[in-house]
C-alpha cells in the first residue's frame, strides 16, 4: 500500500526549481511512475507527510505562521507577469 495519498483537486500549484540528489532523483521518478503521478506530486506528498510528523516543527510553526518564502521569489514571479513571455510590448501594438 502506498504511503502517499490519491490526488486532490483545488491546491493552488506556485514553481519551485530544486538540486536533488542523484539517487534521490531516480527515487522520485520511480516512486511517481509507481504511482502513475507527476514527480511534483510525489515531493509536495512527501512534504506534506513528512513534515506533518515533526511535532517540534509544527509547534514551531505555531509561533512562526508567516510565510518564509524569500522576498526575491515573490517579486520575481510578480515582475515575469508583468514582463514575462506573454507580455505584448507597446512597440508591437503600434
Amino acid at each position: 500500500m502506498p504511503l502517499i495519498k490519491p490526488r486532490t483537486r483545488g491546491k493552488q500549484i506556485v514553481r519551485h526549481i530544486a538540486r536533488l540528489d542523484r539517487e534521490n532523483t531516480e527515487t522520485l521518478h520511480a516512486y511517481a511512475a509507481f504511482l502513475g503521478e507527476s514527480p511534483d506530486y510525489v515531493l509536495n506528498q512527501v512534504i506534506d507527510t513528512v513534515l506533518a510528523r515533526d511535532k517540534e516543527f509544527a509547534k514551531w510553526r505555531v509561533d512562526h505562521a508567516h510565510s518564509h518564502v524569500p522576498n526575491t521569489v515573490t517579486q520575481r514571479r510578480r515582475n515575469h507577469a508583468t514582463t514575462g513571455r506573454h507580455a505584448v510590448s507597446m512597440a508591437a501594438v503600434s
